[in-house]
């Protein structure tokens, strides 16, 4: 009797020309308004089965958004610069709105995201082939994006030590296999932070795009401070890329166009999830038919066309050669149903363009000591239909362990210990998601220490994040450029520039900021300015090394479960990861010193590069801490920076474009150069990994302990 939900009363979109008042959370005051995450459609329900029906009978003819497609298409450069410039002027406008005010309105565009669901999930089935299980979540996360940064738009006002400035323009280049989320995602996390956007779709996804930007408008964005473009994917697409106006640009795409943008311009400011070859480990603890279930749907969910989608499964010991899980595993592949979206008996749709290339390759050849268990078939003509594949003997090191195909193959490897199949895990070059079958808690808590991969899950499949609940973003190759993950609560801070103000708030100091404190006093640098334009000189460091200590307290040091649910455990928590220091030539010691300070709060290895030792007290503490400090000229410096094969780099008063025109392209480099604040909860970012852990806490329906005690076990050791 609880179950009322019916999309046909909701779904008043623009087919039904029907227009809204402000929602209810509007009348009160937006930083009280709690977040909850939107529901999906419920298929048992009488209701939502018509809506649903209705819904796939339009998919064969659907034209919606194809007008806005034609009216938004730019193939002229001066059109494209007076767009911009019209941006630029509109986005100063919008930044200066209090942040109560852009709130509001992405509150508004949720709403209006979720009225025109119906239309949204319609397009997303005729132009990228999106089977109806996989375009509703997409709306349902797009709606939650909106409603999650309008949160963190009034958040960003409260961050002490720091004052976010707006950037002027941003850009969104979203992909094509999340038309709509990512989409939504790479849009309104900018204009939460006060910026104007330019929204340029994935060439397959335009019309997507196009009823995405359309809500958004309906909602209450400023025409001219959301701009959707579509332009050509050489010399205009270039020209937009490179364009010194665009501050920040937001892409979801492959590390290879991650590192053709940065080629477009030195020191371009590129967020990037790019791709991912991520794999579920199977152990001989595992419950076999849970495992199977949850491997083919991560598998093979939008045919293999996701970023988190599980390209590999590794079988552990007994695993490997249990005609169990074997038969299984290939009967579930078997059975899935190939089809268009237009049919509701599909579970797997068409590859988004007719398979060629890499993705050929995948369906077709086979490596040295590999076999077909399941043969990809060709259904049609266009070469869009396959049926599932599942290759076995894939070895370690081949192209199909470290190679992302980006469709419906699945290779299988096996490995005689659990320390073996988290060798074969972490050795590829991405690090994306990452799953794990097992029911030993101590199997569970050992692999959550060491499997190197940004959302991590186990029991349980490996795609469909849910904002805030499970943040999502990548390790390694998989995440590009100073960027935090998205539907997290730090989404916003890299989105704005930071701006040094006098922290008011702080915790009491540990050892070593407490050591490195009194080491800089006695060198006389302890109540230096960071910068030349901080107007309150008056003892900077001691104030910033209690904003560390209280956002490690408060923020980075907990692993809360913050959504509490009683099926899974969700938490969000944060390791460190090596970081390269340099301070400029004319760079400021206490600068150096404050931002090492959050450095080893956070735990970080860090390693200093400076023109001049620091002086030699400070040196010495600086040495007992376990701080590397390098004295290097600049030839010296850039030579390091050119033989890091990866990494983060801190830069203290030394320019970052120089940097990037010296080294060239440089995807795999986090460069981060913002100026020097007194903020823990921004300077401690820098040295931080996250990770987002997601436990299924019961087994068909029975709660379950194992879950927490791995996460005890993982938090005692």
């Amino acid at each position: 009797a609880r179950r009322t939900q019916d999309r046909r009363q909701q779904d008043d979109g623009p087919r039904h020309a029907a227009r809204h008042a402000l929602s209810a959370q509007d009348e009160g005051h937006p930083g009280s308004v709690p977040f909850f995450s939107a529901p999906d459609t419920d298929p048992s329900l009488a209701g939502n089965r018509a809506w649903a029906r209705d819904l796939l009978s339009r998919v064969p003819t659907s034209r919606l958004g194809s007008g806005l497609v034609v009216a938004h298409t730019v193939t002229d450069a001066a059109e494209l610069d007076r767009l911009l410039a019209s941006a630029v002027a509109a986005g100063a406008t919008w930044g200066s709105l209090p942040a109560v005010e852009r709130a509001r309105v992405l509150r508004r565009a949720g709403d209006e995201l979720e009225r025109r669901r119906g239309d949204l999930c319609e397009v997303m089935a005729a132009e990228t082939g999106k089977t109806l299980d996989q375009a509703d979540p997409e709306v349902s996360e797009a709606v939650d994006f909106a409603r999650w940064y309008a949160g963190l738009t009034e958040e960003l006002e409260q961050v002490d030590g720091a004052t976010a400035r707006p950037v002027r323009l941003s850009l969104a280049t979203p992909p094509w296999n999340f038309p709509v989320s990512i989409a939504a995602g790479s849009v309104l996390a900018p204009l939460a932070a006060g910026s104007a956007v330019v929204l340029k779709p994935a060439p397959q996804a335009a019309r997507c795009g196009a009823l995405l930007a359309e809500a958004l408008w309906a909602a209450g964005v400023p025409r001219d401070v959301l701009i959707l473009v579509n332009v050509s994917e050489d010399d205009l697409g270039k020209a937009l890329v490179s364009d010194p106006r665009v501050d920040r640009v937001l892409l979801t795409g492959s590390f290879d166009t991650a590192r053709l943008f940065a080629g477009f311009r030195p020191g371009l400011h590129l967020l990037a999830e790019t791709s991912g070859k991520n794999s579920i480990v199977v152990t001989p603890s595992a419950d076999l038919d849970l495992a199977v279930r949850d491997v083919v749907a991560s598998a093979f969910g939008h045919a293999g066309q996701k970023c988190s989608a599980a390209s590999l499964v590794i079988l552990v010991g007994s695993v490997g050669t249990s005609r169990r899980f074997h038969d299984q595993l290939l009967d579930a592949v078997t059975s899935l149903r190939v089809g268009m979206p237009s049919d509701p008996a599909t579970q797997m749709g068409p590859v988004i363009e007719p398979a060629r290339g890499k993705l050929l390759d995948g369906l077709t050849r086979l490596a040295p000591g590999e076999v077909w268990a399941v043969q990809p078939r060709q259904l049609d003509e266009s070469g869009r239909q396959w049926t599932p594949g599942v290759r076995s003997g894939v070895r370690a090191g081949s192209a199909f362990h470290r190679t992302e195909y980006f469709g419906p193959v699945l290779g299988v490897m096996t490995a005689e210990t659990l320390e073996e199949a988290l060798d074969l895990q972490n050795g590829v070059d991405y690090g994306l998601t990452a799953g794990l079958h097992s029911q030993d808690v101590h199997e569970v808590a050992h692999w959550l220490a060491h499997v190197q991969a940004g959302n991590l899950y186990v029991n349980r499949g490996i795609t469909g994040a849910v904002v805030r609940r499970q943040p999502f973003g990548g390790w390694k190759r998989s995440a590009v450029g100073p960027g935090a993950k998205a539907g997290g609560p730090s989404t916003l801070f890299p989105l704005v520039d930071w701006v040094p103000a006098r922290a008011r708030h702080g915790a009491p100091l540990g050892g070593a900021a407490t050591r490195l404190l009194d080491s800089a006093r006695a060198a006389g640098v302890a109540d230096a300015p960071f910068s030349h334009d901080q107007a309150d000189a008056d003892g900077p460091l001691a104030r910033a090394f209690a904003s560390d200590a209280a956002a490690w307290r408060d923020v980075f040091s907990r692993s809360d479960d913050v959504t509490g649910l009683a099926a899974e455990r969700d938490v969000l928590r944060y390791r460190p990861v090596p970081v390269v220091v340099r301070l400029g030539e004319r760079g400021s010691v206490a600068a150096l010193v404050r931002v090492v300070g959050a450095g080893l709060v956070a735990g970080a290895e860090v390693t200093v590069s400076t023109p001049h030792l620091p002086p030699a007290p400070l040196g010495a503490v600086l040495h007992d801490l376990g701080v590397t400090v390098r004295a290097e000229d600049d030839v010296a410096w850039l030579e390091m920076v050119r033989a890091l094969p990866s990494g983060r780099i801190r830069l203290v008063d030394e320019d970052a474009e120089r940097l990037a025109n010296a080294v060239g392209p440089r995807p795999d480099l986090a460069v981060y150069s913002q100026p020097v604040t007194e903020s823990g909860r921004v300077e401690l970012l820098t040295f931080l990994h996250e990770q987002a852990v997601t436990l299924t806490a019961h087994r068909f329906g029975t709660p379950d302990t194992l879950a927490d005690r791995a996460l005890h076990e993982r938090t005692a050791t």
